[in-house]
């Protein structure tokens, strides 16, 4: 007896004279010099107004977690690092039934590492929004109740999610003004499935405001909520891609083990291709929508970003399911086990299309290369010609009845918006701070008056040339894959429907990354898995952002 309250009293005294971390303070700075030298960057879209942002204040973000952080010293996190950077999921299971990890300390390190590059202005990514206050409570829950079989699952990680998308724990703000009251949803319906499959929701990622379909030509990456996302790769040198830029941008730093994404068009495949991360975009109708603020019913998916290809298999499988809410994914409840295949994948013998002109690109030129060396046979050949006529129009048309049908059943009830005119007309009472970059698009959108016939006639005509634009050439010449780079060719993809999966494939000259990504036909999800896993098992390019190891 006498021994266990020597013990008990010994625990309490090591535990209690653990050194005592001083707070972190977010703090501003003036960014006038910073703002004039980059009116000089070559791209239009990277001169920027302002990267700090006006409403959000990182010291009420972080101060849930002062008291857990203030025992969680910079030795605790370099001694998991090793345990969390760049590791695949199984890994980092492996190292919790080790008894290396525990989810409490797995959340710790993310929310220091989270606060010690944030807080740091000369690193700052401002890719995060939000972070969930019960994090902390919610991992020791996890590790108290951890059953026998986690390797390949999400259980007890935290993921982020882009801020478009419904949350119980955190506002949804779409990294707008007009949303920023919209704290109490009920979670999206594959916030629901992750949360079924044990994973923590850590956060939410900042955005391009409205998903990109708000101003007209003004950086990615830019929320009013949020701030300027920025590029790991080269802050304020590269563009972050969008829409899902902070999603893209905090899977490369190890800001979260994965992050989701959503996708209109190009808005997963973008920054995934920017910030050197595996993005799937699926076939529409994999994933549900419902509870995710909306550019278009037609067209937008939500979609993994991940590290890795086996990552973005065991995360693709926890967000599908049947919704009844979301008519789009009628018919597809079955549960496909991403990860079959995955480890016998190979390139011989695969048939990949090649688009000439890409060619010209000489990284891809060399990855063509590689592959023909792995074994594939490649088909070079001139896509059809078709045109996208009317693009502007389905997302007009689909944006102005799509956004009041989220802000009536699944945005808080005390948001007063209620159409695309009140958001113009809320952010006009103070456009400097709330659209300095305009809000052109949602003024089209406004003045779009196209008739519900027309409408129809535009969706079937894209969605026919899409499919033409893919299809003929994949039927032609019996092709698995079409093998495009980061975000081309995503228009035609969007309004086939048809699944893309971006894949690093290097870095320019000036360190830029670029992926190259798969286009197949829809709901061969699997199949592009395979064929991504074989690729990056054979190039093995992908690497940390110098700046952020």
């Amino acid at each position: 007896m006498k021994k266990i309250l020597f013990l008990i009293v010994f625990v309490v005294l090591v535990t209690s004279c653990k050194k005592k971390e001083l707070p972190v303070v977010f703090k501003k700075y003036n960014e006038t010099s910073e703002i004039e030298a980059q009116q000089n960057h070559k791209i239009n879209r990277m001169r920027f107004k302002l990267i700090q942002s006006k409403y959000l204040d990182m010291n009420e973000v972080f101060k849930p977690f002062e008291n857990d952080l203030a025992y969680f010293s910079e030795e605790d996190y370099n001694k998991l690092k090793p345990l969390l950077i760049e590791q695949d999921i199984p890994s980092i299971q492996k190292s919790v039934t080790e008894g290396k990890l525990t989810y409490e300390k797995i959340a710790l390190f993310y929310l220091y590492r989270i606060r010690k590059f944030e807080s740091n202005n000369d690193l700052a990514l401002h890719s995060i929004i939000a972070l969930n206050p019960n994090i902390i409570a919610e991992a020791k829950e996890k590790d108290k109740n951890r059953p026998d079989n986690i390797i390949n699952t999400l259980y007890g990680l935290p993921i982020l999610l882009k801020d478009n998308i419904d949350t119980k724990e955190m506002p949804t703000t779409a990294g707008a003004y007009a949303l920023k009251d919209n704290k109490n949803t009920e979670d999206a319906f594959i916030v629901t499935k992750l949360k079924e499959h044990g994973a923590l929701i850590l956060g939410k990622a900042n955005l391009s405001e409205w998903a990109y379909y708000f101003c007209s030509d003004c950086p990615v990456g830019y929320s009013a909520i949020g701030g300027q996302t920025l590029n790991p790769y080269g802050r304020k040198i590269f563009e972050t891609g969008g829409s899902s830029s902070g999603s893209g941008v905090d899977v490369a730093a190890n800001y979260a083990v994965v992050a989701v994404g959503t996708e209109t068009s190009g808005s997963i495949l973008s920054p995934s291709s920017q910030n050197s991360v595996v993005g799937l975009k699926p076939t529409v109708g994999l994933l549900s929508r419902t509870g995710i603020v909306p550019i278009s019913s037609t067209l937008d998916t939500p979609g993994p970003m991940t590290k890795n290809v086996i990552d973005n298999a065991i995360f693709l499988a926890a967000m599908t399911g049947e919704d009844v809410k979301d008519s789009a994914t009628k018919g597809h409840n079955q549960q496909i086990n991403y990860l079959e295949g995955l480890n016998s994948a190979t390139l011989r013998g695969k048939r990949f299309g090649v688009i000439k002109q890409l060619l010209n690109d000489s990284i891809y030129k060399v990855t063509i290369n590689k592959l023909k060396n792995a074994g594939a046979e490649i088909v070079e050949f001139d896509p059809p010609q078709v045109e996208l006529n009317g693009f502007l129009t389905l997302l007009n048309i689909d944006m102005k009845n799509d956004l009041p049908n989220y802000l009536k059943n699944y945005a808080d009830k005390n948001v007063s918006i209620k159409s695309v005119q009140d958001v113009i007309n809320i952010n006009l009472l103070d456009s400097l701070n709330r659209a300095p970059y305009g809000q052109q698009l949602f003024d089209g959108i406004v003045l779009d008056t196209t008739s519900t016939k027309t409408f129809n006639t535009v969706k079937e005509q894209l969605h026919a040339n899409g499919v033409k634009y893919f299809k003929t050439p994949m039927d032609e010449y019996n092709l698995d894959a079409i093998l495009s780079i980061n975000n081309y060719y995503a228009g035609y993809a969007a309004v086939a429907k048809y699944p893309c999966l971006t894949v690093p494939m290097g870095y320019k000259k000036t360190g830029e990354p670029i992926s190259l990504t798969f286009i197949s036909q829809p709901f061969q999800e699997q199949k592009l898995l395979q064929l991504g896993y074989a690729f990056e098992k054979l190039t093995k390019v992908r690497k940390l952002p110098e700046n952020y190891k």
